[in-house]
């Protein structure tokens, strides 16, 4: 069911409990502008809803929930707890940084002193479990539940599938985004601690912030927001959930946008935290060769264009997104988070909060690759011709593609016709053994985003072709 909006002649649901924080409290034409970029990036996606928290002089001086949360919940709350999949990795990381500072550990060590079993693991540090290069190969770089993901799991399960593979390289040699890894530093946490993550995140770091976070497994049922997802341009549909213990410390939490605001001023702040930790975690990895890998301990952290710096992440799990970016030096951050996992509503509407709380920032120029956009054309006109041809898609791709999937597909694509354009929004980068392109489609009165996962080389088969609204 689509929703309806009030703002600028389109029908509002929404509820709001806006702080009561003076220092550089937002206006009223800036409130008024934020419900409207919220309004018109819901409409235009077909999102469900989004919740927002905004911080400005180092204080919560904005909080807002938007539209249907699940098919249960009558009024959207600002307090409901979002799943935030691997926004949840800062965290671990942050467990694992306070272990070290009460002499528990060092992030130097290696994981087979913790954890036997592990590929390499007496090669593999603790610090490059966070960092993204360990080496370990991703057991979720899809955008979607394989079949796999119907079934229970346990973070032990999860590392002997996974964990006991060749590594994709020697740990410190490159950067590869790798849930796997961060598998692997949960359970070195829960060792070394006693108790479980979650229970060790809610002693040290909860509760000092006065923070609610809960298992996002256990967040589930008619009083939490319902996760959607959508077959290219088709319905918006109820989203299964994936098994319980898929996400452990790789994407375990779930909060509310306005208890991750919290956390963000804590890192304003440096609180909770020693101030080397925060700074440890801030600190962009530099690979052997000379190269930022923009990626610090479980965050990104980046100078933009303009000379801002900026510490973020994003989150999905089934059928929830959210962005949550800090400007540290400005004091300011934003956290979006929406119950659907299409469409980049959360990107759009924190990049248009950005624009209108900080000065733009020019868009970075992007690598087109001529020969692999054009072979991902022909799969997308395939897709909307429905003529695909399931040789060149992977098995775990034809499991997700269902007759359902497929006529989805053709029914809202095909009567689009030719695309204006077919761009790439960026360069390459791998993941779990799949190369990530993301494409930018334009026609004369929409855009769609497609968020591609394919194996290396020339003819290597497609993982993952999702097709969604964009702004």
């Amino acid at each position: 069911m689509r929703l309806r909006f009030v703002t600028c002649g389109l029908a509002l649901l929404a509820t709001t409990a806006s702080s009561a924080a003076m220092a550089q409290a937002l206006t009223p034409e800036e409130t008024a502008k934020i419900d409207l970029i919220v309004a018109e990036n819901l409409a235009n996606t077909g999102v469900p809803s989004a919740s927002i928290a905004i911080v400005r002089g180092g204080q919560i001086v904005f909080t807002k929930a938007y539209g249907k949360q699940s098919e249960t919940i009558k009024s959207p709350s600002v307090a409901a707890p979002y799943q935030i999949a691997s926004v949840s990795k800062q965290f671990t990381a942050a467990a694992l940084l306070l272990l070290e500072d009460q002499g528990k550990l060092s992030l130097d060590d290696m994981v087979s002193k913790y954890l036997p079993g592990v590929t390499d693991g007496d090669k593999i540090a603790l610090r490059q479990l966070l960092s993204h290069t360990s080496g370990l190969q991703d057991y979720w770089p899809q955008d979607y539940s394989f079949q796999a993901m119907e079934t229970p799991t346990t973070p032990q399960k999860i590392v002997d599938r996974w964990g006991k593979k060749p590594l994709d390289y020697a740990p410190g040699t490159k950067w590869q985004y790798s849930n796997t890894g961060y598998v692997v530093a949960g359970m070195i946490v829960e060792k070394v601690a006693g108790m479980s993550l979650i229970n060790f995140l809610e002693a040290n770091v909860f509760k000092p912030l006065g923070m609610k976070a809960m298992d996002q497994d256990l967040a589930i049922g008619p009083k939490y927001p319902q996760g959607y997802h959508r077959y290219a341009l088709g319905p918006v549909r109820i989203a299964t959930p994936a098994a319980h213990g898929w996400l452990f410390a790789a994407g375990e939490l779930s909060m509310s946008p306005t208890d991750l605001a919290k956390w963000n001023i804590a890192r304003i702040n440096r609180t909770v935290l020693p101030a080397d930790d925060w700074a440890a975690q801030e600190t962009p990895v530099v690979l052997p060769d000379g190269r930022n890998t923009g990626y610090g301990l479980g965050v990104v952290t980046r100078t933009g264009a303009d000379g801002r710096r900026f510490v973020e992440h994003g989150g999905e799990a089934v059928g929830f997104l959210t962005e949550n970016i800090v400007y540290p030096d400005d004091k300011a951050a934003i956290v979006v988070a929406v119950n659907a996992d299409f469409g980049d509503a959360q990107g759009t509407i924190a990049k248009g909060i950005a624009d209108l709380i900080l000065p733009p920032k020019p868009a970075a120029a992007t690598d087109p690759e001529v020969a692999k956009t054009a072979q991902a054309r022909a799969i997308f006109n395939a897709m909307r011709a429905g003529t695909l041809d399931p040789a060149k898609m992977t098995e775990d791709w034809n499991y997700f593609f269902t007759g359902t999937a497929a006529e989805d597909y053709k029914a809202s694509l095909g009567p689009l016709g030719d695309p204006i354009s077919f761009e790439p929004l960026g360069p390459p980068r791998l993941r779990g053994g799949f190369v990530n392109r993301n494409y930018r489609v334009t026609y004369p009165d929409r855009k769609l985003t497609v968020i591609s996962y394919a194996e290396p080389g020339d003819t290597g088969r497609y993982e993952q072709f999702l097709v969604m609204p964009a702004q």
